[in-house]
Order: C-alpha cells, then structure tokens, then sequence
C-alpha cells in the first residue's frame, strides 16, 4: 500500500460527512491512516466522537445535521480554524426512506433531499468557496447506483442521489479551471445499518445477491456485498495524486450489479 505522502493524502486536511458510521466512517479511518486529518461530520455526536477517539489525533469530531445550512457554514469555518485549509470533501452522509410513491409522506420526500441533496449543495459551497481562491482541493460525493438505474420503492432515494450525480459533476465542470477535482462514487448494496434495515432474516443477504425478478432488480455478479472498506478505497483513489487527471467522474462499485446500464 503506497503512503500518505506516496497518494499526495498525507499532511491534508479532509471533511468527510456521515461519518459516524457505515461508508463514512471507512472514508474516515482511511483517510486517517494516509495521515490526513479528518474532520468528521454527523448528526450523531456520539458516533463522531466515538470515531474521533479511535482515530485519535488524526480526526475531529464536528457534529452537525449536513441538510441545516447554517450549521454547514459554521462547521466549515471552524474545522478551518481548527485544523486548517479544507484539501478535501468527501460528501457520504444519507438517508433512505423506502416506499412506493403512493406510501411517500411529503416528510419522506422532503427529509430525503433535504440530507442526500441539498447536504451536498451545503457543503461543497462552503468548502468550494474556500478551495477556489487557493487553486487545489478534490470533492468526492458518494451516491449510490439506484441514481443510474430505476428502483421499486426507491424512488425518493434514487431521485435524490441522480441530483446529487449531476451536481457534483456541474460542479465539477465550474472548478476545473481553479485545478479542483469533483467526482463521484456510486454503491451497489454495501454492508451497512442502511443496506440491513428492511433484512428480517439469515437468507437476505443472498436475496440481495441473487436479485429479485418480482422488483425488476438484478443480482450481483461478483455474488458479494460490499464492504464498507470498498466503497472507502475507491474514494482514496479519486482523491490522491493518483486520479489527478480524473474529474467529472462517475465510479461504480457495484460488484457489476447495474450492468452498468
């Protein structure tokens, strides 16, 4: 594995959002260990700081709900302050709100943008704002594949997170000339609280492998679930000097789940 300093990670400072738990508490510890300084955004307080304690001086907890834009900006201005100029944002913090349309409250759709969304909008303005004068800085937003293929019962989700897409690469095309990077990891089912919470049993896990002919979902070629640590190592990629030249990017890692439709 190359170094902090071999990626060009090292000696960084990274925000990373929904990192309490799940994807965002990979990108986390990941970008901790290349020797980076994390500052760790969730709406959970204590996973934060449980996070940052394991992490121990290469993170920071900065609890905040990433959908109030005010508390976006003060968070920014202080992990700017803290810990100095923000090289990278890593936008993972989401919600799923499963149904059909019918069963949607206008609550579900709302809260659904409000994190998935308009979260991401809230924190790469802030942090691009602030990147833009200094010529340098990556943004990666994690999505999700259901913004590329349609989903039964998850059509706030997927709405939310082909918005998100289509941000981040706009955004992406706006910073290009200030050298600023702005790509995108799109999951298939991953390993997380988020992936378990309609599981009732041992087989669901091998339903979600096999797919699902009655919802129109394909099964997972490569017959896994992803680890959070995978969805994690490709953000590392598309945030090193490695991926310098990539941007407007969109990086399945789905185990080939979409066919890449």
């Amino acid at each position: 594995m190359r170094s902090g300093m071999e990626t060009g990670i090292g000696g960084k400072v990274a925000v990373v959002t929904g990192a309490g738990r799940g994807i965002g508490a990979a990108v986390a510890t990941a970008l901790a260990r290349l020797d980076a300084t994390v500052a760790a955004v969730d709406v959970d307080a204590a996973a934060v700081s449980g996070l940052a304690a394991e992490l121990g001086g290469k993170c920071a907890p900065y609890p905040a709900d990433v959908a109030d834009g005010a508390a976006v900006a003060a968070v920014v201005d202080s992990v700017e302050r803290d810990l100095g100029p923000v090289d990278i944002l890593v936008n993972v913090a989401g919600v799923l709100r499963p149904g059909t349309v019918a069963e949607l409250s206008d609550e579900d759709w709302d809260r659904t943008f409000a994190v998935n969304t308009t979260g991401v909008f809230h924190l790469c303005r802030e942090v691009s704002r602030r990147m833009v004068p200094r010529e340098r800085g990556c943004i990666v937003t994690v999505s999700s594949n259901a913004a590329g293929v349609p989903r039964h019962g998850m059509s706030a989700y997927a709405a939310s997170k082909a918005a998100a897409t289509l941000f981040t690469k706009s955004l992406g095309l706006e910073l290009a000339g200030h050298g600023i990077r702005c790509n995108v990891v799109a999951p298939g089912s991953t390993d997380t609280d988020m992936q378990r919470v309609s599981w009732t049993g041992d087989q669901d896990a091998q339903r979600v492998i096999d797919g699902d002919l009655g919802t129109y979902r394909a099964g997972i070629p490569l017959r896994r679930i992803a680890d959070p640590e995978d969805v994690a190592d490709a953000v590392v990629f598309l945030v090193s000097d490695q991926a310098r030249h990539v941007t407007m990017h969109d990086l399945y890692v789905d185990g080939g789940a979409t066919l890449r439709a």
